[in-house]
């Protein structure tokens, strides 16, 4: 429906007093009903979203990532279930400190949805305080969230990463092995280099000030007495043999069917294939990560329908790739070179120690 308006100006054109008045035509179109309509149903749809899309929040706040340093990924079985199985992958040598093996399990801690822990070890070993702080983490972990704790060993888990395995909570046929793992390695050791005759030969003396003798102590440049070399070497022993008992007793937590005889037949340092580690009583079984997965959704009663397997990786930035991992998470520093000179023992399956030995 059109409406026309006359409007009379306020002051008439000056150059032409005869001019008829101009005319404005107003046009007032009535809204279809479409339009009305079409509006309120955007809106609504848009509420409805908004509700959907914070409820689906709440209700999926597992999925969303929390901690920046690891990544959580999809890794097997039924991808949309709630309930999860971790593997907690532990590779390389064991330093310990704040490192990725931490990292993974600060995450699980949080994770409410998580009912069972694949320990997934690749590892020689590593330092005796590395070795024991993961132990004690994951072993915490389990304990108060009762959580079972199922072992996957990939090429070689020895010495420290044997230690790591013992948690477990006792539990039997938990420790998987595959066919061509290593394992076993189950000792102490301290290295010492004695580079003092070379420095002779070079004329360098090592004239550094200590507060007593025994503080240089595994110094490799330092020139000893007999006397003092038998010393350090009594007091180094006994350290050795403290450390050695305390593995020793780990052993026997996590592999509860092994008595004193039998930890002391095993616990002469030597490495074991995984045939040889089973007939000795270190591993249950000889399988592979499905196996150990399997094994994992059975103790936490539930199916592989149930069960949602999932795996954590490193967060990587554009530096990373570009340095193909010698970023900033690389310790290429001063920190670094005084990490690996600082005497120190180790749960570590090497041959490099071994070699370049002082003598008594």
């Amino acid at each position: 429906m059109d409406i026309e308006r006359t409007l009379q100006p306020a002051t008439r054109p000056l150059l032409d007093p005869s001019a008829p008045p101009p005319v404005t035509r107003v046009i007032l179109e009535q809204g279809s009903l479409w339009g009305r309509w079409g509006t309120r149903i955007a809106w609504t749809i848009a509420g409805l979203s908004l509700l959907t899309a914070l409820s689906s929040a709440g209700a999926l706040a597992q999925y969303f990532q929390k901690d920046g340093r690891v990544v959580e990924k999809y890794h097997s079985l039924a991808k949309s279930a709630a309930a999860k199985v971790a593997i907690v992958d532990v590779s390389g040598a064991i330093m310990g400190g704040d490192g990725f093996a931490r990292w993974q399990l600060d995450r699980i801690e949080e994770d409410e949805s998580v009912e069972a822990i694949v320990l997934r070890v690749d590892s020689p070993g590593g330092t005796v305080s590395g070795s024991d702080e993961i132990h004690y983490r994951l072993a915490r972990l389990a304990k108060a969230r009762e959580l079972p704790v199922v072992v996957s060993m990939g090429g070689i888990a020895a010495s420290g990463g044997y230690y790591i395995a013992m948690a477990n909570g006792g539990r039997d046929d938990v420790i998987f092995a595959e066919p061509a793992t290593l394992t076993g390695s189950i000792g102490v050791i301290i290295p010492h280099f004695d580079l003092s005759k070379l420095m002779k030969k070079l004329d360098i003396e090592d004239d550094s000030i200590s507060s007593g003798p025994l503080k240089e102590m595994l110094s490799p440049t330092k020139e000893r007495t007999p006397e003092l070399a038998a010393r350090e070497r009594k007091i180094l022993q006994s350290l050795v043999d403290d450390m050695f008992s305390r593995f020793k007793e780990i052993v026997k937590e996590g592999r509860p069917k092994l008595d004193d005889a039998k930890v002391a037949q095993v616990a002469t340092g030597q490495i074991f294939t995984a045939k040889q580690a089973q007939e000795a009583g270190l591993v249950d079984r000889i399988g592979f990560l499905e196996d150990a997965v399997d094994r994992a959704v059975e103790l936490a009663g539930l199916t592989k329908d149930t069960a949602r397997v999932v795996k954590y990786t490193r967060q990587r930035g554009l530096i990373d790739e570009v340095l193909g991992g010698a970023g900033p998470g690389a310790r290429l520093s001063v920190e670094a070179f005084a990490e690996w000179t600082t005497p120190r023992a180790w749960y570590l399956c090497s041959w490099w120690p071994a070699v370049i030995a002082s003598q008594p």
